[in-house]
């Protein structure tokens, strides 16, 4: 097990995931994109997440080639770019949402090109100022973050690894040597949003990865429904969900791409029927 990473308990992330775990439930871990549809809908949909019943938000920062992620979320970030979206502006929405809630924890989730044109030194002292707990960076491998990944560190500013299910004991060790905050792990191999896995296949990995690392265990890719994610909330220690609810930003646009009344609000349901699933999960198999 690896020793290397600092305590859990020493982020606002570490904080949650121990006050989920004092609970006795897993957590539920949001994923919208800056900026989608527009700004100021963005900017509503963050702020009522955690009343609604998210436990940590991962925010995606628009960018124009997406790989790791599916038709949704490739779409999410095409309108927020349209709209305007910058990494600097998203910044500044964390900074805004750190004026009225300071503990629910906030994850960047992008890839280095956006930082690397922004500056690592001036990306890290502006998400350190902003409130940022934390980084994905899907494009960075172990072997390949050091120059982002020191800085961040220096700053208190978790970095958060994938898993897949390619990910196997020899390479495990390498992800969680460099990982802070939690374990993200990639129920499918392949992007975001397009199928869901086997929740008796997620258990079998959670175990393996707990094998390698006191870090708590987020898992991702493919839950979309109340059902999946208390699914999962029973067998790892936080569900993610992000195609379902950009979903619901597409769907919630009128024929100019403008946003409906009201689209807010059903993100904002569907978060907290999110989280009902995930609050039962632990007592269904209790």
């Amino acid at each position: 097990m690896s020793k290397s990473a600092p305590s859990p308990t020493t982020s606002r992330i570490g904080r949650r995931f121990d006050k989920l775990k004092k609970e006795g439930r897993a957590g539920l871990i949001t994923f919208v994109t800056a900026g989608d549809p527009d700004l100021k809908t963005s900017t509503e949909i963050l702020a009522g997440l955690a009343a609604a019943g998210a436990d940590l938000i991962e925010l995606g920062v628009p960018f124009s080639d997406p790989m790791a992620d599916g038709p949704a979320i490739q779409a999410g970030s095409q309108r927020a770019l349209k709209a305007g979206m910058t990494l600097k502006k998203t910044l500044t929405l964390v900074a805004e949402f750190r004026r009225e809630d300071g503990e629910t924890p906030v994850v960047l989730m992008g890839y280095y090109n956006p930082i690397y044109v922004y500056g690592v030194d001036r990306f890290v002292a502006d998400a350190g100022k902003s409130g940022v707990d934390g980084l994905i960076v899907v494009d960075l491998p172990p072997e390949e973050v050091d120059e982002l990944w020191h800085p961040a560190r220096a700053a208190g500013i978790d970095f958060i690894f994938l898993a897949a299910p390619t990910s196997d004991d020899r390479r495990l060790p390498k992800i969680v040597a460099r990982a802070t905050g939690f374990i993200y792990y990639v129920a499918i191999t392949g992007i975001t949003g397009t199928r869901s896995a086997a929740v008796a296949d997620v258990k079998k990995a959670v175990q393996r990865i707990r094998k390698h690392t006191r870090l708590p265990i987020g898992v991702g890719f493919g839950i979309r429904t109340t059902e999946q994610a208390a699914e999962i909330a029973a067998v790892a220690d936080a569900a993610v969900v992000g195609s379902a609810l950009v979903d619901i930003v597409a769907g919630g646009l009128d024929d100019k791409g403008r946003p409906k009344p009201g689209l807010a609000g059903r993100v904002l349901d569907r978060v907290a029927a999110l989280a009902e699933g995930v609050r039962r999960a632990r007592a269904k198999v209790a």
